[in-house]
């Protein structure tokens, strides 16, 4: 049998940015059979049945999105749809959150993990219950609420798509149960093996009797002895209190300490993050590992469907009224507002997101003979107004928007209705 030499894709002129490899330039990308089959300064058009000229933007391995929530449905009005948070938004893989349970999993895996075009992943949550709207029923979040032998069993099972295990440390629950879920959350991360992700800052209300005597300042330094090297705290630059940046406003002394022993920082951007306390941290050091964008139905605008009637649509009591349309590209240029170089951001979303998974052998690279998950951004340059969610304003001179994607070779553009349209300053 002879083997075919010609390419079906050819990405012609972009600048291509591989941490995985260190390529950094002017490459072609070409693409057989879904897998990456070139990465070279120059390969003739004519070896391709279709060629893209990307010249002028950038050319990466398929973004991953370390932090989503994309259990439609089943978690309420926080599950997005995943391709649309996805392969329509520019990013390849999305990582969701807490959402699935050893209950639920099931469910996660034959509706969404199954029939997404986007590569999808779950960190299993510690709680029976899963991603349910904890806000609203606090109480399915104590001690009894979790089972370790049986998460355990169910991650260990499940593998292919569970790749870490999700906990919560906000003072809502330290208010109700103390310390209690956060020992039974480490412990099924050590038996399975997998990185607990760890949720910081305020999340539930406090109960009727108050903070029970519980300090937010005090939780970062009585969760981190629990966790071991490869474990990740979430929202590094939460505006809600029990955070990395205390009070009185200064960064938590244990987070050096932290890193020093292989903890990693996602942002998990979303309705946490703040322009005003990420300065602070990122001036005392603290450069976040991994990217995860946290949308959810609560801080993303989702257009109302065509045909929605209009007072629906514009009902006062619409949980997603007022929110912003948002992305990981966008929180990308968050991250370059606040000075950190493209070539920090970007293994943030490729290298370092596979790494956090365990799964650097086969994605976040755009190594010969791995599927061609590929993003092209534009890179525009100008004057771009961002804001946070305590409205703070940054003016940025560059933004990343997405022009589209490749999942194993095959073309989404990217025409997310979610995605955010760029504001001049």
């Amino acid at each position: 049998m002879s083997v075919r030499s010609g390419y079906d894709l050819l990405l012609r002129g972009g600048r291509v940015i591989c941490p995985a490899s260190g390529i950094d330039g002017n490459f072609d990308v070409a693409v057989r059979d879904g897998r990456i089959a070139a990465v070279e300064p120059s390969i003739l058009s004519s070896s391709a049945r279709e060629t893209v000229d990307v010249s002028g933007k950038l050319v990466l391995p398929g973004l991953i999105d370390t932090h989503a929530h994309v259990y439609q449905y089943v978690t309420g009005r926080f599950g997005l749809n995943a391709d649309m948070v996805g392969v329509r938004s520019g990013v390849t893989t999305v990582v969701d959150q807490g959402g699935p349970s050893c209950m639920t999993l099931p469910g996660f895996r034959h509706f969404v993990a199954e029939k997404a075009e986007t590569r999808t992943y779950a960190f299993l949550s510690a709680y029976l219950v899963g991603g349910l709207e904890g806000h609203f029923y606090p109480n399915l979040y104590s001690p009894a609420g979790v089972d370790i032998d049986a998460t355990v069993a169910s991650a260990n099972a499940n593998k292919d798509i569970v790749r870490g295990i999700k906990g919560h440390a906000e003072i809502g629950g330290f208010a109700r149960w103390g310390i209690r879920v956060m020992e039974m959350a480490a412990e099924i991360g050590r038996r399975t093996d997998l990185p607990l992700y760890v949720h910081f800052g305020t999340l539930w209300s406090l109960p009727d009797s108050g903070a029970n005597g519980e300090d937010a300042d005090t939780i970062l330094e009585r969760v981190i002895p629990l966790l071991k090297a490869g474990d990740v705290l979430a929202h590094p630059f939460t505006r809600h209190p029990g955070g990395f940046v205390n009070r009185k406003g200064e960064v938590h002394k244990v987070i050096k300490a932290a890193l020093d022993k292989g903890l990693k920082v996602d942002v998990g951007h979303g309705s946490h993050f703040s322009y005003r306390l990420a300065r602070k941290a990122l001036d005392a050091g603290v450069i976040p590992h991994t990217l995860g964008a946290d949308m959810h139905g609560y801080n993303t605008e989702v257009p109302a469907p065509p045909g929605t009637p209009r007072e629906h649509a514009d009902d006062e009591n619409h949980p997603f009224k007022g929110q912003a349309r948002f992305s990981l590209t966008q929180a990308m240029s968050s991250m370059m507002a606040l000075g950190l170089p493209l070539e920090t951001v970007v293994p943030m979303v490729t290298l370092n997101a596979a790494e956090m998974l365990g799964l650097a052998d086969r994605i976040g690279a755009l190594t010969v003979g791995f599927e061609a998950d590929v993003t092209v951004l534009r890179d525009e340059r100008g004057r771009f107004l961002l804001r946070d969610n305590e409205d703070t304003k940054v003016v940025a001179d560059r933004l990343l928007r997405p022009a589209f994607c490749l999942r194993a070779g095959k073309r989404f553009d990217a025409d997310s209705p979610i995605l955010p349209q760029a504001v001049a300053a």
